[in-house]
């Protein structure tokens, strides 16, 4: 029985991430229904909030919406994953592109820091920290870009991401290609900081997709 939300704000966003979270989970799977009723008292809240979460969801390609039926869940298939993470790739290999003339050397010492302390919790299976780690390290390079609207892009790329994908499923970014992201920062060469951050991209894209095929996930056609 999943938390009640009762009395917690921005409900509507909540039962949204919620509910993105358990179809990108494989915890309601392709096909499945989603009855707003059934949900909000699960959530222990009133409908309302959840049908306007439902109804977000059915515009960001995650439901329909059959007549007389209700929602249901619509799969993510081998081609929507790949065709996320080349957008995500592009977006963020052209904020790491930015971000190499515009770091300062104070911050790439954190960067450094940071993918050291990875590596560390990676040894010894701390995947909550690894994952926030992660988070962190993205978000610097990312900021430092200067580059607003590209991250917004970037950020509505990871709605089709579970929100905590390397603290859930226990796989880990690559440490050599995020050193190899780290040393064409410290090189101030923005082509080989925008090639290295989509190859990392990509990469954590093939890691969704094992993830997924794993959980025997039904994916759409």
């Amino acid at each position: 029985m999943p938390k009640p939300l009762v009395g917690r704000a921005q409900l509507s966003t909540e039962v949204e991430s919620y509910v993105r979270e358990q179809i990108l989970t494989g915890k309601f799977p392709a096909g499945a229904r989603v009855r707003a009723e059934n949900l909000a008292e699960d959530l222990g809240i009133s409908p309302t909030p959840v049908r306007e979460a439902l109804q977000a969801l059915r515009g960001q390609g995650f439901l329909s919406l059959e007549p007389r039926k209700g929602f249901r869940v619509l799969g993510l298939s081998d081609q929507d994953i790949d065709d996320v993470f080349l957008a995500q790739a592009f977006l963020a290999g052209q904020l790491a592109r930015r971000a190499a003339v515009n770091l300062s050397d104070e911050q790439l010492d954190s960067l450094q820091h940071m993918h050291e302390q990875i590596d560390q919790a990676a040894a010894r299976s701390d995947s909550e920290t690894v994952q926030d780690l992660n988070d962190s390290f993205h978000r610097i390079i990312n900021k430092s870009a200067g580059s607003p609207k590209l991250r917004l892009l970037l950020s509505n790329t990871l709605f089709y991401v579970p929100s905590r994908f390397f603290a859930t499923n226990h796989q880990y970014p690559s440490s050599q290609h995020r050193a190899n992201v780290l040393d064409a920062l410290r090189r101030r060469d923005p082509d080989a900081a925008e090639e290295s951050m989509s190859t990392l991209i990509s990469h954590a894209g093939h890691l969704l997709r094992e993830y997924l095929s794993d959980r025997q996930v039904e994916t759409a056609s």
